[in-house]
C-alpha cells in the first residue's frame, strides 16, 4: 500500500527538478502553439488546452488542410508523437536538449509531415522570456522527475474531475493550460464578471479578459508556489470576506501574493487519505466563493 501510495502521489521537490520543469514548460508552449494556430476557437481558451492521455498530455485532433494532426507528449517512454490522420508519424526524444534544439527538431518534424503552421515564436505569462529559436539557457530534462510529476497530475486529475461532476452547472473539463503550466478545473455561476485588469507578464490583456469574462471559480494544481507545489482555490471577481474565510482542510491558507486559497501538495500527498483531503479543499473553497458571491442556488 506505501509503494502504490509513492506511485500515485510520488515526492516531488521543486528545487530538484526546478530547471527541468521551466524547460518542458517552455516545450509546451512551443506545441501550445501550435493548437492555438490550428484549433477554432473557444469560449475561455478552452479550445488551445492540452489533455491528459495515458501517458502524458497530448493536444487532442487539431485540424490541418489535409486532415489532422495530434501531438503529445509521452512522458512514460519520454518522446514527443506527432501524428497525422493519414498516418504518418515522426518522433522526437524527450531528453536533454536546449528550447531552441527543441524548435528546431519540432518545426523540422511538422514541415516533414507536410504541415504549415505559423507559430508565435515567444513564450507567454512567464516574467522573461527568450524567443525560442534562440534560447540555449533552457536545456535539462530529469526523466525521473518528469514521470513523477506526470503521476502526481493524473492523481490530481481524478480528484478534479470527480469535483467537475457533482456540479451541474457551466464549467470547464478538467485540462492542462500550457501558457501557466497548471491542470485546472473552472465552474461558472451564469452571471458576466467585470473586465479583467490584464498585468500578466508577457500576456496581452485581452487574452485574460476573454479567459475572464464570467463570474467563476476556479481550481488547479501546479507544481510550484511552495517546496512540493501547490493546489489552489481562487474566485473571480472575489466576492468580499472570502480570503477571510477560515477552511477545516488542515495545511490550508490564502496566499495574499498568489491571490488564492493554497494547499501545498506535499500536504496532502502524506495524509491519511490524499484522494479525500484534495476533494475536502475543492469544495469548501468553492462553497466559500458561491456562498459569499450568492451564486443562484440552481447551480
Amino acid at each position: 500500500m506505501a509503494a502504490d501510495r509513492e506511485t500515485r502521489w510520488p515526492a516531488l521537490p521543486v528545487a530538484d527538478w526546478q530547471d527541468t520543469r521551466d524547460t518542458l514548460q517552455l516545450w509546451s508552449q512551443v506545441v501550445g502553439k501550435t493548437k492555438l494556430a490550428l484549433a477554432p476557437p473557444l469560449n475561455h481558451w478552452w479550445g488551445i488546452t492540452f489533455q491528459l492521455g495515458a501517458t502524458g498530455l497530448t493536444t487532442g485532433l487539431m485540424p490541418t488542410e489535409a486532415g489532422g494532426l495530434e501531438v503529445a507528449f509521452d512522458l512514460v517512454d519520454h518522446r514527443l508523437r506527432l501524428t497525422t490522420t493519414d498516418g504518418q508519424q515522426r518522433e522526437l526524444r524527450l531528453e536533454p536538449r536546449s528550447v531552441a534544439d527543441f524548435y528546431a527538431a519540432y518545426r523540422a518534424a511538422l514541415a516533414d509531415l507536410g504541415v504549415t503552421v505559423a507559430l508565435d515564436p515567444v513564450p507567454v505569462e512567464l516574467p522573461e522570456v527568450i524567443p525560442f529559436a534562440e534560447d540555449t539557457v533552457h536545456a535539462a530534462y530529469d526523466a525521473e522527475a518528469v514521470n513523477a510529476f506526470w503521476r502526481s497530475t493524473v492523481s490530481a486529475a481524478a480528484v478534479m474531475a470527480r469535483f467537475r461532476g457533482e456540479f451541474r452547472g457551466k464549467a470547464s473539463n478538467v485540462h492542462f493550460f500550457w501558457g501557466a503550466f497548471d491542470l485546472a478545473v473552472t465552474r461558472f455561476s451564469g452571471r458576466s464578471g467585470p473586465v479583467h485588469p490584464g498585468g500578466i507578464p508577457n500576456c496581452p490583456d485581452w487574452v485574460m479578459r476573454e479567459a475572464y469574462d464570467a463570474e467563476l471559480s476556479s481550481c488547479g494544481y501546479w507544481p510550484g508556489g511552495r517546496d512540493e507545489g501547490v493546489f489552489y482555490s481562487y474566485a473571480y471577481p472575489e466576492p468580499e470576506g472570502f480570503r477571510e474565510r477560515e477552511l477545516s482542510t488542515p495545511g490550508a491558507e490564502f496566499d495574499a501574493d498568489l491571490g488564492e486559497f493554497v494547499l501545498p501538495y506535499r500536504t496532502v500527498r502524506e495524509a491519511d487519505d490524499p484522494e479525500a483531503t484534495l476533494l475536502a479543499f475543492l469544495r469548501e473553497t468553492y462553497a466559500a466563493a458561491a456562498d459569499l458571491a450568492r451564486w443562484p442556488t440552481s447551480v
